[in-house]
């Protein structure tokens, strides 16, 4: 909650900046890389949270990581965020960067849970289906595999869940055989 309230302003001005650029979808795609590798690295998470360890330390590390690759707005960012010691915040910045990024294109992030690997096609019906449900020009998918599922999907999208899976399933049916 509390990081929150800090990233949230940081996430607005990066935002606002991108908009003036005109770059907000190239800072969202370097957002997600971010966060990816934020999400493969605790020792990297570690590294720069350290209140120990030096701003030039964390903004070398940084520089060296994230390449040429990212836009220069956002490389000026992020070491601003070392120097005013926010970095702890960076993910929390980019998650709610990315948050204001699907409000701005009314894209949605659907959370699909399916029992294997969703193949091209069915990523495609998917897609179509959460447009349908939802409305949404553009749909942003997070998946996740459960063997356990036995077939079909489960979809979150914000509070909503829409349970399509052979366990979902047989747990409504054995629920109202009960009831019965």
């Amino acid at each position: 909650m509390f990081s929150s309230e800090i990233a949230e302003p940081y996430a607005q001005a990066l935002m606002s900046l991108a908009q003036s650029q005109d770059i907000t979808r190239s800072v969202g795609e370097d957002c997600r890389s971010i966060l990816e590798l934020l999400e493969e690295s605790a020792d990297l998470r570690s590294f720069i949270s350290s209140p120990v360890m030096k701003d030039e330390d964390k903004r070398a590390v940084l520089n060296q990581l994230l390449g040429d690759d990212i836009h220069q707005y956002l490389r000026n960012f992020i070491m601003l965020l070392v120097d005013k010691r926010r970095i702890i915040f960076l993910e929390a910045i980019c998650q709610q960067y990315l948050a204001l990024l699907r409000k701005l294109t009314n894209t949605v992030l659907a959370e699909v849970t399916a029992s294997t690997e969703l193949s091209d096609g069915q990523r495609r019906d998917v897609i179509e289906k959460i447009k349908t449900l939802t409305g949404a020009e553009s749909v942003e998918l997070k998946t996740d595999n459960d063997p356990e599922l036995i077939g079909g999907v489960i979809i979150k999208v914000g509070s909503q869940v829409f349970d399509a899976s052979l366990r979902g399933q047989l747990r409504r049916i054995s629920i109202s055989l009960a009831g019965a």
